[in-house]
Formats: C-alpha cells, structure tokens, sequence
C-alpha cells in the first residue's frame, strides 16, 4: 500500500533496529483519510471470506480495525488491557507480551461479543514477534469462533511474528513489509 508506506517514510521516526515510531499518524495522533483507506484495502484483501466481526487490541488496533469493521459493515471488538468495573463476568483471556512496551499483560473480551461460530478477523497496528496476534486467536478459539485472518497495518518482516502465525496456519495480510531499520532507514520487502 504505497499510500502507507509514503506515511512512514515522511513521519515514521527510526528508533532504533528494531523500534519504529509512527505516533504522528497512526498510534498517538490518527490520520483518518489513512486510515479509511486503511480499512478498505483490508476489507478488500478479505473480500473472499464471510467476517462476522473484527477483533484487535486496544489502544493502538482501533483506529485501523474500526475502518476495517465499517469497510465489512460488521462490527468491531476489542481486546482491554486493563479491568474495569464492567469488565469482570464471562470473559476470554490471553497473556501477551508486547513487544514495544516490554511488558506482559492479560487480555480480555467479553464472551458475549464473540459467539461460536463467527468468522473473526483480527486487525492490529504492528507485527513484531506475533504475542499480540496469537493472544487474540487464542481468545478467537476460547469463543468456539472460527479465524478468518489476520491484517497487519506495519509487520516488521526481520522479526519472527508471520512466522510463528503461518506455522498455526494462519492467513496474514501485511500492508507494508518493513525488512531493515539498520542505519535509522526504513527498507520495505516489497
């Protein structure tokens, strides 16, 4: 998706070799043009399977993962970090590690958002190392719901994360493939 990958060469600030940061449009301050097409490309990319829902983790997932819900006409859930009051009955959970954070936490939706049998597609802004995407099948598969695939805003292809997701067969759609940060530049795969 050149649109996005013009994005990340223009705004995305290299970190370090293995950190990106893309604050200034995706994860902190949201372009909504990027992300409406965003949404489009991946509901176009998954035109092929029936979505009854589209699931991600918030907070960074739900800005792409809610264009994409809108593209399907479906509706979105997402995964909290963080219990609240309501959140405390019937729920599916998964530890994930979050790469970019450093830390480990329990996710979790609520059961009654995820019914057996849906087809769910998980939307999330990164792909690292793949906790945060396997967490979320994990939660899929606790609902007795069926994985559609996986859409990933930015997959960081150095890492082992479409890896660790195709050997648990799953599909995964990238919209851009990021194969070096080396020397503070970003080198896409395709």
């Amino acid at each position: 998706m050149e649109q996005l990958k013009r994005k990340i060469r223009e705004h995305g600030s290299v970190l370090s070799e293995q950190v990106l940061k893309v604050d200034a449009f995706l994860n902190h301050q949201v372009d909504p043009p990027l992300m409406q097409a965003i949404g489009r490309e991946f509901a176009r990319r998954f035109r092929d399977q029936v979505i009854d829902k589209v699931l991600t983790l918030e907070a960074s997932g739900i800005a792409p993962a809610l264009m994409t819900a809108l593209e399907l006409g479906v509706p979105l859930v997402f995964a909290r970090k963080h219990r609240s009051l309501t959140l405390t009955d019937n729920l599916l959970t998964a530890r994930v590690y979050s790469f970019t954070r450093q830390v480990e936490s329990t996710v979790a939706v609520s059961a009654s958002h995820l019914a057996a049998g849906e087809r769910v597609l998980i939307v999330d802004d990164f792909l690292a190392n793949g906790q945060a995407a396997l967490g979320l099948a994990s939660i899929v598969r606790q609902a007795g719901a069926q994985l559609a695939g996986i859409g990933i805003v930015i997959e960081k292809s150095f890492q082992s994360g479409r890896r660790a997701l195709e050997e648990q067969g799953y599909r995964v759609e990238s919209l851009a493939r990021i194969a070096s940060l080396a020397d503070g530049q970003v080198s896409f795969l395709d």
